[in-house]
């Protein structure tokens, strides 16, 4: 990366941190907000507009008063969504032919916590060098140019109907002649962005929806329930006879589901079912789907079966889209649950993701833990984190070196070894896969010494 592309505020998921502390103030969303504008208008004929739309959080208002204020302060209009899930804002920046998008949502954090992600006209996640071009210009007032004043001035309108038009897309992923009658369904929306329209979606598919997570109060997104904490949704799974549960996180973008026996189906079955159901179509494009580091071994070696492959990118859901836009392949995700079906949306959508499941359940009047069972053998993996003392370049660690080759040489083509930093503070996330889990666990333990004597 180089110099001009260096980011120090925006992650590989926007701007996250603690609502009101710095960095995440009204006065950063103010001076984003301008930026944002600054860049979204660049080179255009028209007055640029910016769509806002955010999750439950109590913080929310604050932030996007603040971001819609930097942005008029440039000429330019807002159009303020409410709350909806992220990939709604995506799909909405797209077919309202809008500059650009910005959602805020801290995601699957605790409500304490806020973030700033953005999107490009064309819905996809800004690349790295323009997050970073908007870092520089928020510390240059200067570089923004003059301020508009009287008629220049941009002004905000709120569009009251964000949520029906997104569930209307929503359906429409789902396969024609296909409907969801007869099934039982259990949603739980995390009390948050897809509160309102996630029981809708799959209601008005014809489903009989049990609806939980659905009455945020600006302090209990996440809390307890969602994809981080989906027992309250497998309880309900079993207790109501329902065919399939569907946790979703904060914003939506993610799910995990839940078979009628209260078993978690994760982002790598999911994708495995899919990815198979796909390739037999002759619909999954340059027959690849495309994954982290962090997914499992078994669904690489599901997708060969089948005459597949499998390409494998660093973790975060927006170098798996990278990828995809480059190979021209329709297909990714994380085990985590951000999958992305390109043919439909421009970034993770839980709810478009379950109606694909759904849509195969229906197609082979199967119950999910048939399906999922059949789709993917799960290698053993065990993870271990560390917290050091300090980030260490891997390559300069002796000791973590020499273990980690031996571990590699033991298992050979029988499994796998990951170590990597985290991308936010000091801990090393340690992956292992092979056939005999205590031997795995044994090795974490190994690469964890050695590491420790590396960072004393």
């Amino acid at each position: 990366m180089t110099k001009s592309m260096i980011r120090h505020l925006f992650g590989t998921d926007g701007i996250r941190a603690v609502a009101n502390q710095s960095p995440m103030t009204p006065e950063l969303a103010l001076a984003l907000g301008k930026a944002v504008a600054h860049v979204a208008g660049r080179n255009k004929t028209h007055t640029p507009r910016v769509l806002i739309g955010k999750d439950t959080r109590l913080s929310g208002y604050m932030i996007e008063q603040a971001i819609a204020a930097g942005i008029c302060s440039m000429g330019a209009r807002v159009i303020l969504c409410g709350p909806i899930p992220t990939p709604a804002v995506a799909q909405l920046t797209v077919s309202m032919r809008a500059d650009a998008g910005i959602v805020i949502s801290a995601s699957h954090n605790p409500y304490q916590d806020n973030g700033i992600k953005i999107f490009a006209d064309d819905g996809f996640k800004l690349p790295d060098e323009q997050e970073a071009e908007i870092e520089r210009l928020m510390k240059d007032d200067a570089a923004l140019g003059p301020r508009p004043t009287g008629p220049g001035i941009g002004k905000a309108s709120r569009l009251d109907d964000a949520g029906g038009r997104y569930v209307v897309f929503a359906k429409a992923t789902f396969p024609r002649g296909l409907t969801l009658n007869h099934v039982r369904v259990v949603i739980d929306a995390a009390h948050g962005a897809a509160y309102k329209v996630a029981p809708l979606v799959f209601g008005e598919l014809g489903a009989s929806v049990t609806a939980i997570g659905v009455k945020p109060n600006g302090v209990n997104i996440n809390k307890d329930c969602g994809a981080l904490h989906p027992d309250h949704a497998r309880a309900e799974v079993v207790k109501r006879g329902a065919h399939i549960g569907i946790a979703v996180d904060g914003d939506a973008d993610r799910l995990i589901v839940i078979d009628e026996k209260g078993q978690i189906v994760d982002g790598d079955v999911v994708m495995a079912m899919c990815a198979c159901r796909m390739l037999e179509d002759g619909k999954l494009a340059k027959g690849t789907l495309v994954a982290t580091v962090m997914s499992n071994l078994g669904l690489e070696r599901a997708i060969h079966d089948k005459g597949g492959r499998l390409v494998r990118t660093q973790v975060g859901d927006r170098y798996v889209v990278e990828a995809m836009r480059s190979g021209g392949y329709n297909l990714g995700g994380e085990q985590s649950g951000h999958l992305i079906f390109l043919d439909h949306a421009s970034t993770g959508d839980g709810i478009v993701a379950a109606l694909q499941v759904l849509a195969i359940m229906v197609r082979t009047s199967r119950p999910l833990s048939e399906l999922a069972k059949e789709a993917m053998v799960r290698v053993p993996q065990v993870l271990e984190n560390i917290t050091l003392s300090k980030r260490q370049p891997l390559e300069t660690m002796r000791q973590l070196s020499v273990a980690t080759a031996s571990v590699k040489d033991a298992l050979g083509s029988e499994g796998r070894v990951l170590v990597r930093w985290s991308g936010t503070e000091p801990k090393l996330r340690i992956m292992l896969e092979g056939p005999n889990e205590n031997r795995l666990r044994q090795w974490a333990s190994d690469l964890a010494a050695a590491a420790r004597k590396d960072v004393p």
